[in-house]
């Protein structure tokens, strides 16, 4: 039988994939986006074949709206970016924080099964242990990783005072096609193969030796199926990472040697960014043991996925 799910943030860059699969998979789908940070053309070849809500998680009558006949909610939409968030938190609290408050009341209120919440890596700050894991206490140093652990709270409390089933996946660095390399808050996967492609060399912020777990999207895709399925998991969180970390100085290496860039082009560093963490490594086992969480494409694949896809653009 296919479920009915709404996607917030369905025209973004893990949302519009998250689509794209539930579509893929015969379910019925609907998206609720302000096309702030999402496209529309993320969702272009599916537009005939799902519900596109353009609204704002921040009124909540418009989230009512969005949440009738829905079954299970993959709450996706955010304000993202640390950076972002220390030039502008209250926006990011606003959207992070009380967007998401939004969501959970609507789901209360319309029977909702589940709502997954794509949480935030950025909640164990600059905790000096590796790697982390879910049992660690939050040290967020910015006002996303703030707001994304408040986010967080509010799903544990919808579930224990409402009853409403919630699952928190904490994503460490997700990358793939169809994220933004002009954002000036864009990640770095996209930023380093648009620079290297138009024959210039990218700008690493700090000493390169900060290192992430890198997940291709794929992976968190099949985490989000999984954790809107899995039983006896409500109010719990997740990390969702890939399975070893990397330097952004390995990262550039593996991009140039699968983009072939000549020796004369090479990266420039820059300042360190406010209220960047310097390490991010997760342990994964309770993902693993508990949802069923595995590495369906490892870190080198998804880069070459993920290159064809930037270059098939210019093609």
């Amino acid at each position: 039988m296919p479920t009915t799910y709404l996607v917030t943030g369905g025209a973004g860059f893990i949302g519009s994939h998250l689509v794209e699969r539930l579509v893929e998979d015969g379910h019925r789908v609907r998206v609720i986006d302000n096309l702030f940070t999402g496209r529309r053309e993320n969702l272009a070849p599916l537009l005939e074949r799902i519900d596109f809500v353009e609204g704002d998680i921040r009124d909540l009558e418009t989230v009512r709206h969005a949440m009738e006949g829905i079954e299970v909610v993959f709450h996706q939409a955010a304000a993202p970016s640390v950076p972002r968030s220390v030039k502008d938190p209250a926006t990011s609290n606003a959207v992070n924080v009380g967007g998401t408050l939004n969501v959970l009341i609507a789901a209360r209120d319309a029977g909702i099964r589940r709502v997954v919440y794509a949480s935030s890596s950025s909640i164990y700050g600059n905790n000096p242990e590796l790697p982390k894991r879910e049992s660690m206490a939050p040290a967020p140093a910015s006002p996303y990783a703030v707001s994304k652990l408040a986010a967080e709270q509010y799903c544990r409390v919808f579930t224990e005072v409402y009853g409403l089933e919630t699952v928190a996946l904490r994503y460490f660095n997700v990358f793939g096609p169809r994220q933004d390399p002009d954002s000036p808050y864009g990640a770095a996967i996209p930023k380093f193969i648009a620079a290297y492609l138009n024959g210039a060399g990218p700008t690493i912020l700090g000493d390169g030796e900060q290192s992430r777990g890198f997940t291709y999207i794929d992976n968190v895709v099949n985490v989000n199926l999984l954790a809107a399925s899995a039983d006896s998991v409500s109010g719990d969180v997740f990390n969702v990472a890939g399975p070893e970390p990397m330097t952004l100085n390995t990262l550039d290496s593996a991009l140039r040697r699968i983009l072939d860039v000549p020796d004369t082009i090479v990266p420039s560093y820059g300042p360190p960014r406010t209220g960047d963490v310097r390490h991010s490594a997760a342990d994964v086992t309770k993902a693993a043991n508990r949802l069923g969480y595995r590495i369906l494409v490892d870190v080198h694949e998804g880069l070459k996925r993920t290159v064809a896809w930037y270059r098939s653009l210019s093609a």
